[in-house]
């Protein structure tokens, strides 16, 4: 806080800075202020309504642990914008149960290093201090209780303990084990928290679901720093892959859900990196893209979403998917058995053989094999392309699938001057395949 009286002594540069600073403070806890006052009145409404306006019970749930995440990530970005940890009154403070004696303990001392007194005394243990932690492996609780003696010199009263470990979450009972394990289980394994509840009530150990969306609150502020460098990482490749699913978001205070979009982003299917970041984004626009990539420009596999040109006008390279123009072929053959569509998916089959011959070569060799081989086969396909487009109707079927790869040759041939660029972008779809799983698992996000 800034004393009012010291305003008298600040420079004119040092008034301006101080309004930025304030500005941008006071926007951000506006849009906290927002934020929280719109879950409110979404509890509300979901407690109060007539019952044939709520949600179901399952989406309900949802929302509750999306909020519960919400809610704990906001005060620690507050807490960590004060540079103070957040206040906590006795009075609203909650009273944790003890542990179940019950479940199995795992012991750890922690003394110090030297038990000597700066003084040359020896040291005398005096008591200790013990904390517990809850820890799971899949059907089993078990509890490790920390032990920290405490040692003291009887002539010059110092006092000895050994430090506190670091824990994800401060002061909480969760080891990182448990918490790894609820996030897997939940983003990986497509298991709401309600589900998870359940589990680890047969297990012997009850965990509310507002706990645990608590718990992901909290996760989730410790774990954007990671997020970012890895990020930071992934753009200084030249070869990066994309895509993105649609996923069902719920509506708050709507029986409805809104579609989202999850975006991927990974390093090419031949670089050494094998990092990949999920962004999230309400919308399938361009512009979530282009705020990714910043001022990256390098070579970007992805589909022929429009979403990436404005990207591509701005210095990125386009490399096409085989597998999209493929699928355009198989999709008619598999419809009425077209002879055109048939000898186009012998065509890329073979280009398709080659690519699993040299997929594990250097480079260089990788290059030369498809100069050799790729290159006459892409070059009779893009000839017979052509000529068979020119003998179809306009407007039908063959003529959309055979205008789709034309339309994009250029891009789809880059692979064959560039050995580290794939022939198609299923390494980015195979990355995004699990979250296409869940939505068959899970109501929404």
């Amino acid at each position: 806080m800034i004393d009012p009286t010291q305003l008298q002594s600040m420079s004119a540069e040092e008034l301006r800075a101080l309004a930025v600073q304030l500005i941008s403070d006071v926007r951000h806890k506006e849009a906290v202020n927002a934020k929280l006052t719109h879950e409110i009145a979404v509890l509300r409404r979901l407690q109060f309504a007539a019952k044939s306006e709520k949600l179901p019970p399952e989406q309900r749930s949802l929302l509750d642990e999306a909020i519960d995440a919400d809610l704990i990530a906001v005060e620690h970005e507050l807490a960590h914008m004060s540079g103070q940890p957040p206040r906590e009154t006795e009075a609203n403070k909650p009273r944790r149960a003890a542990l179940p004696a019950a479940l199995p303990r795992v012991v750890l001392h922690h003394e110090p290093e030297s038990t000597l007194c700066q003084c040359g005394c020896q040291l005398k243990r005096i008591g200790e201090d013990v904390s517990e932690k809850l820890d799971y492996t899949p059907g089993v609780f078990t509890v490790e209780r920390h032990i920290r003696g405490k040692w003291a010199c009887a002539k010059c009263e110092t006092l000895i303990q050994a430090p506190v470990d670091a824990h994800v979450i401060d002061k909480g009972i969760p080891t990182a084990g448990l918490l790894a394990h609820v996030l897997v289980a939940k983003y990986s394994d497509h298991l709401p928290l309600y589900r998870q509840e359940r589990i680890f009530e047969r297990a012997g150990f009850a965990i509310p679901r507002s706990t645990m969306g608590a718990w992901i609150g909290a996760c989730g502020v410790q774990l954007q720093p990671l997020v970012d460098a890895l990020r930071a990482q992934i753009v200084q490749h030249r070869v990066l892959q994309a895509d993105e699913t649609p996923v069902s978001m719920l509506v708050p205070g709507k029986q409805k859900t809104h579609r989202s979009y999850l975006w991927t982003y990974c390093p090419g299917a031949f670089e050494s990196m094998k990092g990949v970041v999920y962004d999230f984004a309400e919308s399938r626009a361009g512009e979530h893209a282009r705020a990714f990539l910043g001022n990256w420009q390098g070579k970007l596999v992805c589909d022929d979403f429009s979403g990436y040109k404005a990207s591509f006008a701005q210095g990125v390279t386009e490399i096409g998917c085989m597998a999209h123009a493929r699928r355009k072929f198989y999709e008619l053959h598999a419809s009425n058995k077209s002879q055109i569509a048939e000898e186009a998916l012998t065509h890329i089959g073979q280009l398709y053989d080659i690519e699993r011959e040299v997929q594990n070569l250097e480079p260089d060799e990788r290059h030369e094999r498809r100069q050799k081989r790729s290159r006459p086969i892409a070059d009779a396909l893009h000839t017979w392309m052509l000529l068979h487009r020119q003998q179809v109707s306009e407007g039908s079927a063959i003529a959309k699938a055979l205008d789709y790869s034309l339309r994009r040759w250029e891009a789809l041939t880059r692979f064959l001057d560039d050995s580290q660029l794939p022939i198609d972008n299923n390494w980015a779809e195979n990355q995004i395949r699990p979250i296409a799983t869940g939505r068959s698992l899970c109501t929404s996000f």
